[in-house]
């Protein structure tokens, strides 16, 4: 959430940046009012039990009486006042930031570079539905029978595709400074609310444990936001980089078009995901790190890919700048999105009550990053279509060899 105190101080500034990410500006005087009435009752309720202990003082019991039956109206009147400030003030998105380009949906997204060049087969290459059913390493039919659509079953190397991916991304990333955590795969709602992950509606992703305060995370990044939850972190500490591996669930709810068939869009997947607590002062940079990571793994991935920065009306409620890294898919024959990096600046701090304690004594909130290292839908989906060979074979990149043991996925006999 923001700082309350920033739209009290620059309302027309948070008015500008709600509108310029294509949210209502109208819920900033919302907020307003809201932080009026419960500050109002706030006042009150003070002079009343001032008040109240100098009847005390006095021994005046039926004032006393009389004051203790105005506390207890005006007390629950505060408590509802509070939520239905903390509910509309959640309604307001985090402000994107300076270098965010502007503009109104991703047709306005900045393309800032691109890197390696399309294959172009001698062949008619298929896409990674008929690449993988052929092998026979993926299965939608069996995972539709037994979970439901957009489920699947994978198998031999398929199964083996994922955990050298996995282990590729582990590895390469603990080199870097990122402690690897797998984390649970639920999460309770304090934190998938807290980092924007929305149980209900249009944009509708967690699934609910029925009768539990319990979710399906959609990522890694809520558990590793939640993980410091209350805290209050040493700046020496800091920054604190994770690379997190977890299963993923996604409602996927809305209408897709026709490229979100097959795995580019599936209600379970794996992933791993980079996270980073930061000072203010450095989170531009370790937002660039990110990136720079992600383009270094398609880099050795060996697949072409270009990188997006997104238009304030893409940002999305939480991030204050963000890019995204979309590969070649020959089954499209465009590019579609693998990874994106969003700084949320100190917006999910403030949900999550996420500190730190500078040296000289300050305590401020942190900025906290995230950017998708591997997702194990997308990604395999990239290596079947971009490495297939003329007779139905898939060549396996070179960086991940020495994990599969082999050069080649061939059909299973």
């Amino acid at each position: 959430m923001l700082d309350i105190k920033l739209i009290r101080e620059n309302p027309d500034e948070v008015k500008n940046g709600v509108a310029a990410k294509q949210y209502d500006p109208s819920i900033v005087n919302k907020v307003l009012a809201a932080d009026e009435k419960r500050r109002n009752l706030i006042g009150q309720i003070e002079e009343i039990r001032a008040r109240r202990n100098k009847v005390a003082e006095e021994r005046n019991i039926e004032e006393g009486k009389k004051i203790k039956q105005g506390l207890a109206k005006l007390e629950p009147e505060l408590a509802k006042a509070e939520e239905e400030f903390k509910q509309i003030l959640s309604q307001v998105p985090n402000l994107p930031g300076e270098k965010a380009p502007i503009g109104k949906s991703e047709k306005d997204n900045v393309e800032i570079k691109k890197w390696g060049t399309p294959k172009k087969f001698s062949f008619t290459p298929k896409d990674h539905l008929e690449l993988g059913t052929s092998l026979g390493i993926l299965d939608f039919e069996t995972g539709s029978k037994v979970t439901g659509s957009q489920f699947f079953f994978l198998y031999g190397d398929g199964a083996m595709l994922e955990l050298a991916l996995t282990q590729y991304a582990l590895i390469k990333l603990s080199q870097k400074g990122f402690l690897p955590v797998i984390t649970p795969d639920l999460a309770k709602s304090r934190y998938y609310l807290g980092t924007g992950y929305q149980p209900k509606g249009d944009e509708a992703q967690i699934y609910e444990i029925k009768d539990e305060d319990l979710g399906l995370i959609a990522t890694a990044e809520v558990t590793l936001a939640g993980k410091h939850a209350d805290e209050i972190i040493p700046e020496n500490k800091l920054p604190l980089k994770y690379i997190g591996y977890s299963h993923c669930f996604r409602q996927e709810a809305g209408a897709y078009g026709k490229y979100s068939k097959g795995l580019y869009r599936v209600h379970q997947f794996s992933k791993t995901e980079m996270f980073i607590y930061c000072k203010p002062e450095d989170s531009d940079k370790y937002h660039q790190e990110i990136l720079k990571m992600e383009e270094e793994i398609y880099q050795e991935l060996g697949l072409p890919y270009r990188v997006l920065e997104m238009c304030t009306g893409d940002l999305g409620a939480m991030a204050a700048r963000k890019f995204d890294v979309e590969v070649w898919m020959p089954g499209r024959g465009d590019y579609g999105e693998v990874t994106s990096t969003s700084n949320c600046t100190d917006y999910q701090a403030r949900n999550l009550n996420i500190k730190f304690r500078r040296n000289t004594g300050e305590n401020e909130y942190v900025h906290m990053l995230n950017g998708t290292a591997i997702v194990m839908s997308r990604v395999p989906l990239a290596i079947l279509e971009n490495y297939q060979n003329a007779d139905g074979s898939v060549t396996i990149p070179e960086v991940l060899q020495k994990w599969m043991g082999k050069e080649k996925i061939e059909a299973r006999i």
